[in-house]
């Protein structure tokens, strides 16, 4: 191409006729040294490069397009990249085909991929010539991985949703509290006037027409505290706590009612567990829902598993229930407020859960299959964990 500078290669390679063997010997090492340091030097790079032709055909590609794509060197290279891609080339039609002396059409698209894992690509790729004698065209395809990227995304999206609409529910569930105060007071002085009329079947019919009235105002009131304990949960008050003795209070307190519904326990939560930093008010609650959701899915004669387990980051306690199971859409939504699979749930349980599972450092995890079960899966960080010392000073 006219006033464009040649390249040291092109500079080389016009000098190739006048070489001695020598010479020659000297210069093909030093062009495989030179191409053993690019490829190295691609072969670090976290995103997938690759070099193809017009028809797609793969020319090149480092380590990471390998990884990326699913597919070994051997199979890649020479392959129709729109065959492990497929869809891609429809797509691309203006980039691979620019008007002569136009300038470099660069195209970019997001995908999916399946194999051997879910996860979103994005793919850049622009015309290019090697050198001014090189005629054939060819094409650069650079492949990030950015499904961290799309899912930190999302969730921030539907943390902030959430956040709002809690906001403004939190505002309308205070503003409530003030007529359930007045209500539960004149159903009271209501009741106290009735006690002081002779008692006859009309009487009697509005005393228990008040008594309804009094239990349906105490359930919403309960109803409204446990949405505003979900959404504005107090900071954990952490202290060292072990978690076995923790669980051991609370199955204590519940054994009436687990004895009333027939259900078995078996808890192998060691007291040896690594101590972890815990609200054990906090923890209490977490453990109570749990068992208390796990009882409710279960038939007399089911069964309550409890295990522990620790590595060298967490402590575990997996709950585990014998009951019903859940459906694999209803799965999915186990976290959202007022989604709930029983009759009479308020459906913040198991947000509370996870607020205060979010709030220690910790995960919260379930496993469930309709007709066998449900495990939920808690993860503490351990103690000596919480803080990780860089070695090195300044």
């Amino acid at each position: 191409m006219a006033g464009k500078k040649n390249t040291s290669l092109d500079r080389v390679l016009g000098r190739l006729d006048s070489l001695d063997s020598v010479n020659l010997a000297n210069l093909v090492q030093r062009l495989a040294r030179e191409r053993g340091l690019f490829e190295e030097i691609f072969n670090t790079l976290q995103e997938g490069v690759l070099v193809i032709d017009p028809e797609g055909t793969i020319e090149y590609a480092n380590e990471s397009a390998h990884s990326l794509i699913g597919v070994s060197e051997d199979d890649l290279e020479g392959g129709i990249l729109w065959k492990f891609l497929p869809g891609l080339r429809p797509s691309m039609g203006t980039a691979m085909e620019p008007e002569d002396g136009g300038s470099p059409v660069i195209a970019s698209r997001e995908f999916e991929l399946t194999y051997p894992k879910p996860r979103t690509l994005r793919l850049y790729m622009v015309p290019f010539r090697a050198g001014t004698r090189e005629v054939k065209r060819r094409y650069v395809v650079i492949l990030s991985d950015i499904t961290r990227d799309k899912e930190a995304t999302g969730q921030r999206i539907e943390d902030e949703r959430t956040s709002s609409i809690l906001l403004l529910a939190g505002g309308v569930a205070h503003e409530l509290g003030n007529p359930l105060n007045s209500l539960t007071i004149h159903l009271q002085l209501m009741e106290r006037k009735l006690k002081k009329l002779k008692a006859n079947s009309e009487s009697d019919s509005i005393a228990e027409s008040v008594k309804i009235c009094r239990d349906e105002v105490q359930r919403l009131d309960g109803i409204i505290k446990n949405f505003l304990e979900a959404i504005r949960p107090q900071v954990p008050d952490l202290s060292e706590t072990n978690l076995a003795d923790v669980l051991s209070e609370v199955l204590k307190v519940q054994k009436q009612e687990i004895a009333d519904r027939g259900i078995v326990i078996e808890a192998e939560a060691s007291a040896s567990l690594p101590v972890v930093m815990a609200d054990k008010n906090q923890i209490k609650q977490v453990f109570f829902n749990l068992t208390k959701n796990a009882m409710e899915a279960m038939q007399p004669g089911g069964k309550l598993r409890i295990r522990s387990g620790i590595d060298d980051e967490s402590v575990y306690l997996l709950i585990g229930d014998s009951g019903t199971g859940i459906k694999q859409d209803d799965l999915v939504k186990l976290f959202q407020p007022y989604h709930t699979t029983k009759t009479g749930g308020h459906g913040l349980g198991l947000m509370i859960v996870q607020r205060i599972m979010r709030a220690h450092g910790g995960q919260v995890g379930i496993e469930s299959k309709e007709g066998v079960g449900t495990v939920v899966t808690l993860q503490f960080p351990r103690k000596d964990k919480r803080v990780r010392m860089l070695h090195g000073g300044i």
